[in-house]
């Protein structure tokens, strides 16, 4: 090694190690902002606020229905906003791969040259010499100011943020499928339903016209009964349509042609049947459990981050720099050969700093416009969590009032029938009018119908409260974001490493920069 470069490097590992040992990190650590949460889901509710937390992990599986189970399962393995969602996740985590590098030495460049030129002939050297070189350069912005850590710090955020919002989509998808799931028994029954008043009215229409015929009765009673008989049948046709619509939609969530739906829906076990009681926890429970919350805090958290990051950019920069070369011609008596020779070697190195001046203000607003972003996401973290508490209420007053209206359309419709069948009884026998049994048998359509669809409100209102308390993600931890196929997929086109065999068990947070953003388990 050339003296002087020994002479040199001491010095510059020395001024590395004390600024190093020097670094700071500027801009505001992160602080999670006040939930603002009510203290239990009832008022005057002290049993609502020791209630247990609910079992919210496969709360589908509580309606113990087969088929809805092996529908959800499907769901998770094919569904196509699931799988994009996921591969943000993998964005996320090159992304944080290339932010991490910035820690390290920025410029790190091997380059080598070569030339033939034609210059003037002159007594010492050839018109014609040919020229080569190699070199090594490197160049190193130390993190004096933790500029860099901050920007990994913001890469860390959005990273568990794109796992959040992973599992949100997760939870939607769980709640949609499980939704249309009961749309479709909800309707299938109201077509059996409706089908059973069709061969009761179309009875009724039968001993009309044969009272008719005898001169028994007017052909009015007849024109009325084929009146309302038309009428009940033309419901089925809608029924149907709306029946073929939440198929084809349940489709689309499972990714699978409708045709092949029919097969998993065979057999119809009526309408889901929700659990006797229903455990909601406690408010609190939502930060923990919902993800739309969490990626809000996390948003916040990144946000926070760039905020240093713009800050650093007011302070003077610090940096190593160094080049190593050798280049050689043969214009003169040297020759292409002697190209690594000790007298054809250059070298220079040293620190450098740069400072932007005289920049009229453009730093300090782009501080700013960094730090209304984040006061604009704290506000969103604080929208979300009221959005989410509001989303709680609204299920648990839809579930408990379905059940009591159920109760009431239940009786309801025992006393349509059981009127129906008097109706019909007291007509025959010539007690009563036809418009008796008109009505009768009307209202019992009706009141049938209706607690069908209350009954089918009280299961969709269940499925809306376990997807508001953010129930359903737990049960991916430990599985990959992507499925197998897409993962091997992008392996043969593309150089992925490790990162697509990493399951969400492994997921890490690297501590960079201030205060790292808490968070639970995932």
């Amino acid at each position: 090694m050339p003296l002087r470069l020994k002479r040199t490097l001491p010095g510059i590992v020395t001024l590395l190690a004390l600024l190093g040992s020097a670094c700071t990190t500027v801009g505001p650590d992160f602080e999670t902002p006040e939930a603002p949460l009510p203290k239990q889901w009832k008022k005057g509710g002290a049993e609502a606020a020791r209630a247990p937390a609910p079992a919210t992990e496969r709360w589908w599986t509580l309606f113990r229905d087969p088929v809805l189970d092996r529908l959800v399962a499907i769901a998770r393995d094919q569904n196509l906003d699931l799988q994009i969602a996921g591969l943000r996740v993998l964005e996320a985590r090159a992304q944080l791969g290339i932010v991490t590098g910035s820690l390290y030495p920025q410029l790190q460049t091997v380059s080598g040259n070569y030339s033939f030129n034609r210059g003037r002939k002159t007594p010492l050297a050839s018109r014609h010499f040919s020229q080569a070189g190699a070199g090594f350069d490197a160049a190193w912005e130390l993190d004096f100011w933790g500029k860099f850590r901050r920007g990994i710090e913001s890469a860390d955020a959005n990273l568990v943020a794109n796992i959040a919002g992973y599992d949100d989509v997760l939870i939607t998808l769980t709640a949609e499928v499980a939704r249309n799931y009961v749309l479709i028994r909800t309707l299938e029954e109201r077509i059996r339903l409706a089908r059973a008043n069709i061969a009761i009215q179309r009875r009724s229409l039968e001993l009309t016209t044969n009272q008719f015929e005898t001169g028994a009765v007017t052909e009015l009673d007849m024109q009325q009964a084929t009146t309302q008989l038309r009428d009940t049948e033309a419901l089925v046709p809608n029924l149907l349509i709306s029946l073929d619509q939440a198929r084809h939609a349940l489709s689309i969530l499972l990714a699978m042609p409708p045709q092949d739906l029919e097969e998993l829906l065979a057999g119809s076990s009526g309408i889901p049947t929700p659990p006797a009681e229903v455990a909601t926890g406690i408010p609190a429970d939502l930060l923990r459990r919902r993800p739309d919350i969490k990626r809000a805090e996390l948003q916040a958290a990144a946000q926070s981050a760039q905020v240093g990051v713009a800050e650093a950019e007011l302070l003077p920069s610090f940096s190593l720099f160094g080049s190593i070369g050798w280049n050689v011609n043969d214009a003169g008596e040297d020759d292409l050969g002697d190209l690594f020779d000790s007298g054809s070697l250059h070298f220079s190195t040293g620190p450098s700093f740069q400072w932007k001046i005289l920049n009229y203000g453009r730093l300090k607003n782009q501080v700013r416009v960094q730090d209304a972003r984040l006061q604009q996401l704290l506000a969103n973290y604080e929208n979300t969590v009221l959005n989410a508490a509001a989303e709680v209420k609204n299920a648990i007053s839809s579930f408990e009032h379905s059940r009591v209206e159920a109760e009431y359309r239940r009786k309801s419709a025992a006393a349509a029938r059981r009127s129906a069948d008097l109706a019909m009884l007291q007509y025959t026998e010539g007690v009563t009018l036809y418009q008796s049994v008109l009505d009768a048998t009307r209202a019992l359509a009706s009141q049938e119908d209706a607690w069908a669809v209350t009954r089918g409100n009280i299961a969709t209102s269940l499925i809306a409260l376990y997807k508001a308390l953010g129930g359903g993600w737990e049960v991916h931890m430990g599985r990959d974001f992507v499925p197998p196929a897409v993962r091997e997929q992008m392996r043969r086109r593309t150089d992925w490493g490790r990162l697509l065999d990493e399951t969400r068990n492994e997921e890490g947070v690297r501590t960079t920069g201030g205060q790292r953003p808490t968070r639970p388990d995932w």
